[in-house]
């Protein structure tokens, strides 16, 4: 308001021309409609929830006993006799010359009149095949045994039949891989090695002490 010489107070005038201030009472700028209860005022957010208490203990640490005597013994009569097994395999590689031109006699005693070609087919099929069914057949028991260490009682069932197959194997290539003279004597006396080292592992599975170690696994 602006004060008159007179003493009487009159709305004053802005430099935008309007007046100061306006006429008229006021209004909030919130009122609420004629008729409305007035809206309520907010309220701020409430804390989420707090988690409960969780009385369930946790589950315990399965702790793996260590492998008895058995077992340990066992894997190292499997892993000797793999090695001997190898050996005959390495040194027929190593050998294979020799080996392949005796084969080619034996396959031309077979089948007599044969082609030459066919018959060095035949011989390499004779040679390798031999010697992959006896890489494969050390493979599978490989695999079987690592089962075993891993605690799995079965394994050790598996292990007899790929234990027979692995000497039937063997008694057929013997007409294949046993070389002539004093190198055939080597290859029969490692592979009698490798068939005694895995027949005694095998047992040693089946001892009361590795037979509860391998049931403990089910009882944890």
């Amino acid at each position: 308001m602006a004060r008159q010489s007179d003493g009487e107070e009159r709305p004053g005038i802005n430099t935008s021309g309007t007046a100061y201030p306006p006429e008229g009472p006021a209004t909030p700028p919130s009122a609420a409609p004629a008729g409305q209860p007035p809206a309520p005022p907010p309220t701020p957010h409430a804390p989420p929830p707090r988690p409960g208490l969780s009385y369930s203990a946790p589950a315990p640490i399965a702790v793996i006993p260590p492998a008895p005597g058995t077992i340990r013994h066992g894997r190292t009569l499997w892993l000797a006799s793999f090695l001997a097994g190898l050996a005959v395999l390495v040194g027929s590689f190593l050998t294979r010359d020799g080996h392949l031109e005796r084969l080619r006699g034996v396959v031309e005693q077979m089948a007599p009149g044969g082609d030459a070609e066919a018959v060095t087919t035949a011989t390499g099929i004779v040679f390798w095949g031999s010697g992959g069914a006896l890489l494969l057949a050390i493979l599978l028991e490989a695999a079987m045994l690592g089962v075993v260490l891993g605690r799995q009682g079965w394994a050790r069932w598996a292990l007899i039949p790929l234990l027979a197959g692995h000497a039937l194997v063997m008694i057929v290539a013997v007409a294949f891989l046993v070389p002539d003279g004093d190198g055939a004597s080597y290859v029969l006396l490692l592979w009698g090695a490798e068939l005694l080292l895995a027949l005694a592992g095998l047992v040693m599975f089946f001892l009361p002490s590795a037979n509860a170690w391998l049931k403990s696994s089910r009882a944890g």
